[in-house]
């Protein structure tokens, strides 16, 4: 890293606004000016360690400001644990900014949770593609711009229907400026300064893009959370941002199971590489440099997966599942001498595992995403092979899903994400393994109930893929929860603390009591159409209270068939299908 200090009296006083501003970063009255030109790899990875750390302090003021009055604020938590996920990945990486940038793009994508964590993923892969490229050149202004475009360039193209307003709005905009700033400046403090005031401009007039942010007298929570981030890029560069390094317990949210984990925990999936080789690079010749590893570990990408390939000039780690050992050892033997080999068949141990628990693979299975005791016991009894515990407050990732995916004993595993904002994560969970995986775009539980109810294991693919979006439609979702700060939305002046009724796309009635609430939504939302209403209740309902509730929409709908389902879920008192 290129340093020179200049002596500098500056004024930090700045107007702070509650939907603009994000607090952590403090700077003295007089402060000396760092002039940073260039960016070395070891100075790149404490940067994101820092714009992860002012992420994660500022994720519960991103979260508020989530549209909905609702307990769901989740873009701040999805944002920090998809950067957490990323510099876990490299957390043992040293001076190879080809192993720095590829791990911080895989494990944002491993990580991602719900759409603005996708999103994040997806600007963070376009960045480490352009960063990964210079090989041993210098990281400057122009070179970071150019990875700001390519990251924006990378979300945009990620989102099937991008909307304006968002996250996406906000890189795009800080990434055309940051080409015009990077032009007239080489001082990476200046240039991030300025590509952060890009950003507050922009994310100020996201209202005005969208009449919903504007209905909610907040600016979008994604394109904060990105600014969030640069700021703590900025902060960690000028030495003003305390960095605390990842502790070595992993993320305690890595995997939730609700079925018998034991015996699930002893699967291993059909294996397409064979063997497991592990050996050491020592001796390393003299005609060896770090290009030649780099191009090394390029060779065992292209003989297998779970490459690691790690080390210096001195000693080189390699591990790789392969089908052709003998070829990663002759590809070693030109970098030097090998040592300490070991050579597993994994397909071996996969047949003994496989007969001692003799589970044969099924034409098709099912994943769920749901929360509440009583609903994933229902989701069991109906066929679904694996539910993945997760919703509106706790949105698996892209990596959790597809693990779930492998753990399922069927050559092909539908997958019901039962949440608008985990739908992206399903589809990125599709990269991440080697199963046929088809997403069926449940936006709620109550969706996600009614297709396993209507699963046939002798249909094929097609047929029961085309009876689960059908029966999508004939499904109407509603919700009844509690408002977490006041607002005025959709023709109603909501107050902190009432209890609200929602549809699949806006706030339909409020009151005081979540029978009374739950009551006017069955009315306002039944057609004559529908023959049923199922009740599913929450863990902060009593069930007699849920029996009363039934009992009155019963005599409102004599000819409606009602139930009511211990859901045991947080958050929501009741939600509520109609059929």
């Amino acid at each position: 890293m290129s340093k020179t200090t200049v002596k500098k009296s500056t004024s930090t006083t700045k107007k702070s606004t509650k939907s603009t501003s994000t607090k952590t970063v403090k700077k003295t009255e007089t402060a000396e000016k760092t002039v940073v030109t260039n960016i070395s790899v070891a100075t790149l990875k404490r940067m994101f360690l820092g714009a992860y750390n002012l992420l994660d302090k500022n994720k519960e003021y991103i979260n508020s400001m989530n549209v909905f009055p609702v307990p769901d604020g989740d873009t701040g938590l999805n944002m920090s644990l998809t950067m957490r996920s990323a510099m876990a990945e490299v957390e043992n990486v040293a001076n190879n900014l080809v192993e720095l940038t590829d791990g911080i793009a895989r494990g944002a994508l491993k990580g991602a949770r719900g759409n603005s964590g996708v999103i994040t993923s997806q600007i963070l892969k376009g960045m480490m593609s352009v960063f990964g490229k210079i090989g041993n050149g210098k990281i400057t202004t122009r070179v970071f711009a150019a990875a700001m475009t390519e990251g924006a360039k990378t979300a945009y193209a990620a989102v099937t229907l991008p909307k304006e307003g968002t996250i996406l709005t906000v890189v795009r905009v800080m990434a055309e400026e940051a080409e015009k700033i990077a032009r007239s400046t080489s001082d990476f403090v200046e240039f991030l300064q300025k590509v952060i005031d890009a950003g507050e401009t922009i994310l100020a007039k996201t209202p005005e893009m969208l009449p919903v942010l504007k209905k909610a007298g907040v600016v979008d929570s994604g394109g904060r959370g990105l600014i969030t981030i640069f700021m703590g890029l900025l902060a960690t560069l000028e030495g003003n941002l305390e960095i605390k390094e990842l502790k070595n317990d992993r993320d305690t949210m890595v995997f939730r199971d609700t079925a018998d984990e034991v015996a699930e925990i002893e699967d291993i999936s059909e294996i397409e590489f064979a063997y497991c080789t592990e050996f050491f690079v020592v001796n390393i010749k003299k005609t060896t440099t770090m290009a030649s590893i780099d191009k090394f570990r390029v060779r065992l990408m292209e003989l297998g997966d779970s490459v690691i390939c790690v080390g210096d000039l001195n000693m080189v780690k390699v591990h790789v599942h392969t089908n052709t050992p003998n070829l990663a050892l002759g590809a070693a033997l030109e970098l030097g001498e090998i040592t300490k080999i070991k050579i597993e068949n994994m397909l071996e141990q996969n047949r003994e595992l496989r007969n001692s628990r003799n589970i044969p693979d099924k034409e098709q299975g099912m994943v769920q995403v749901a929360t509440g005791e009583g609903v994933c016991t229902l989701l069991r009894d109906l066929g679904v092979d694996f539910v993945i515990k997760g919703g509106q407050t706790s949105n698996p990732s892209a990596e959790e899903i597809a693990t779930a995916c492998d753990r399922v004993h069927a050559k092909t595993i539908f997958v019901f994400p039962n949440n608008k904002n985990i739908v992206l994560a399903a589809m990125n969970a599709q990269s991440l393994t080697k199963k046929n995986i088809v997403i069926i775009p449940t936006k709620s539980v109550c969706e996600g109930i009614s297709a396993a109810i209507a699963f046939s294991p002798d249909a094929s693919v097609d047929e029961n893929t085309q009876t689960f979006l059908s029966t999508m439609e004939s499904v109407v979702s509603a919700s009844v929860t509690y408002a977490v700060r006041d607002t005025k939305m959709d023709n109603l002046d909501i107050k902190k603390g009432d209890i609200i009724g929602l549809d699949e796309k806006s706030i339909v009635t409020k009151g005081k009591n979540p029978n009374e609430v739950a009551m006017k939504l069955c009315e306002i939302l039944m057609k004559d159409t529908m023959g049923s209403i199922t009740i599913y209740f929450g863990e902060d309902v009593k069930e007699s209270d849920a029996q009363s509730l039934a009992e009155k929409v019963q005599n409102k709908f004599a000819t409606t068939d009602v139930n009511v389902v211990d859901g045991g879920q947080n958050i929501y008192y009741y939600l509520i299908a109609l059929e």
